[in-house]
């Protein structure tokens, strides 16, 4: 997703367009409909007054004349109105002017100054000022002002009046140029606002696809909910961390998540201070936060998301590292003294005779043996991501693997079962690696089971482009609650054990790009070590 809108490089431009358009339309009908009704107003005071007025005889058929003419003119304007054409904004002008010329021949037809007419110059001058955004709103006012004062000349020269009867078209002109300039203000000032808020609509357009992109790129789920409890927005990591792929939007929390909706009603009521709700869903343990969206909790709530599991495992990791940098630093200063002891209680061992003693050298020496194990063990853990893997043929690999171990942990064949697949598949694989996850998986069976013929069983098989190994025992299984720590480190149901065989088993299959998984069996347990097949 891209960080900004393409549209929003032209926000501004195309906001203030718009923005200016409806009301320069507006106005323009305004002026159009005024034009229209003036004229009419014209000819009908026209036919009205009739022969009582006091009228020059001159004049009365030019005022009608030009009252018609304004209607037609007036008509004309608005019939065309509807045409969006370039070429009316230059028009628009010309128009105006027109208007104005129109008024002032009316005004002279009815007497002069004295008719009242010239106050429609006001009227028009503002109407055109806003049509041009104030560029000629003084232009405007300057033509009203000459077209004012030659009609007065035009009166002092046909009447003979004094310079004095000025005054009127002085003051009408003054009062055009200042509503031309107050016109000239106001859209000015019109215009800065609406450029402002046209600013700030681009920029909390901008800030919300922030803040969207934000939240989509997050690693926590986010839902945000109103006061009703009903789902307003969420996240792509929120679909993924609940296994939904539909949008949540408009959905009821309660439907989607009843657990979390009691917890939130906790939360709102003050009961739950502690705002770490641990929901299970899909088998991953999840975390729940509730964060008030206002001061005041039941108007709203963001609620992030959080994969506890996987925040576990983090902190996991960072544990074993830190163990496994510490281990390796002082394994050396470790097995020096650990050899030395060894040593001496081999050589006890040799010299005495008492049974007491004799018991109490072995107890030394088995734990001597199982701290060696675990230090070769985290060592092991260090060197999982030192892989050099090659070409191994699965089948002739399984049975070497086979014949080793019952040689070496003391088990007869008939009680360890070999199967092998009926194809030649080969891997590409670790070889040390291999064999220490197998002689983990394979030891840790044996542990377990019956010790019986063919309580232990090895099975190779292939499905697609995976092969599989399976390692089957006849033990009493792994209790349901268990199952998911099983591969935890230093989680052991032995009572020698040290926890880190199921561990190292797993980290190095991943190593080398294969998975292991534990399935329940009626009776006993099986560990499948899935492989890709070598290309």
């Amino acid at each position: 997703m891209s960080l900004f809108n393409s549209n929003s490089n032209l926000g501004l431009s195309t906001s203030t367009g718009l923005g200016e358009l409806p009301i320069q339309t507006r106005a323009i009908h305004l002026l159009n409909l005024f034009r229209l009704i003036i004229s009419l107003s014209l000819i009908g005071i026209y036919f009205s007054i009739g022969d009582t007025n006091g009228w020059d005889k001159e004049n009365k058929p030019l005022f009608l004349y030009l009252s018609v003419g304004y209607f037609v003119f007036s008509a004309i304007v608005l019939a065309t109105e509807s045409f969006k054409l370039i070429v009316s904004r230059f028009l628009q002008p010309l128009q105006f002017v027109v208007d104005i010329i129109f008024i002032i021949f009316l005004m002279s037809a009815a007497g002069g100054i004295s008719s009242g007419l010239g106050l429609l110059l006001i009227i028009t001058i503002v109407i055109a000022s806003l049509i041009s955004n104030g560029r000629l709103a003084l232009f405007y006012a300057a033509v009203a002002t000459i077209g004012l004062l030659l009609e007065q000349t035009y009166q002092i020269l046909k009447l003979n009046l004094t310079a004095t009867s000025y005054t009127q078209s002085v003051m009408l002109s003054i009062s055009c140029f200042a509503t031309a300039w107050l016109a000239y203000s106001l859209v000015k000032r019109m215009q800065q606002s609406e450029a402002l808020a046209s600013a700030r609509g681009i920029d909390l357009e901008n800030m919300a696809q922030v803040n969207a992109l934000i939240t989509q790129e997050m690693h926590d789920g986010i839902i945000v909910v109103d006061q009703h409890f009903k789902i307003r927005h969420t996240n792509l990591q929120a679909g993924v961390l609940l296994g939904v792929a539909t949008d949540l939007s408009e959905t009821m929390l309660g439907t989607l998540l009843p657990e979390v909706e009691t917890k939130l009603n906790l939360w709102i009521a003050g009961e739950d201070q502690q705002n770490n709700a641990l929901v299970t869903i899909n088998g991953h343990e999840l975390k729940f936060r509730f964060m008030p969206i206002n001061s005041l909790r039941n108007l709203g709530t963001v609620i992030f998301i959080q994969d506890w599991s996987q925040i576990q495992s983090v902190a996991q990791q960072a544990k074993l590292a830190a163990l496994g940098r510490l281990t390796a630093n002082i394994a050396h200063e470790i097995r020096n003294p650990l050899s030395a002891i060894s040593h001496a209680t081999q050589l006890l061992q040799e010299d005495v005779n008492s049974a007491p003693t004799t018991r109490m050298l072995q107890i030394i020496s088995d734990n001597i043996q199982r701290i060696d194990q675990i230090i070769k063990d985290v060592l092991e853990l260090n060197r999982r991501d030192r892989t050099h893997q090659d070409t191994i043929d699965l089948n002739t690999f399984l049975t070497d693997f086979h014949t080793q171990f019952c040689a070496v942990e003391k088990i007869p064949e008939s009680h360890f079962n070999l199967t092998l697949s009926l194809h030649k598949p080969t891997i590409l694989f670790d070889h040390r690696h291999l064999t220490q996850i197998l002689w983990n998986l394979s030891k840790n069976g044996w542990e377990h089971s019956q010790k019986l013929a063919t309580s232990l069983s090895m099975h190779s098989f292939s499905k697609g482009n995976q092969l599989y190994i399976e390692i089957r025992d006849d033990g009493e299984g792994v209790a349901e609650q268990e199952r998911n720590r099983l591969f935890e480190p230093f989680f052991t149901t032995k009572k020698t054990g040290n926890g880190l065989g199921l561990y190292i088993s797993r980290e190095l299959a991943g190593a080398n790009g294969a998975s292991i998984q534990y399935q329940p069996l009626a009776p006993g347990s099986a560990f499948v070590l899935q492989i890709k097949k070598s290309s």
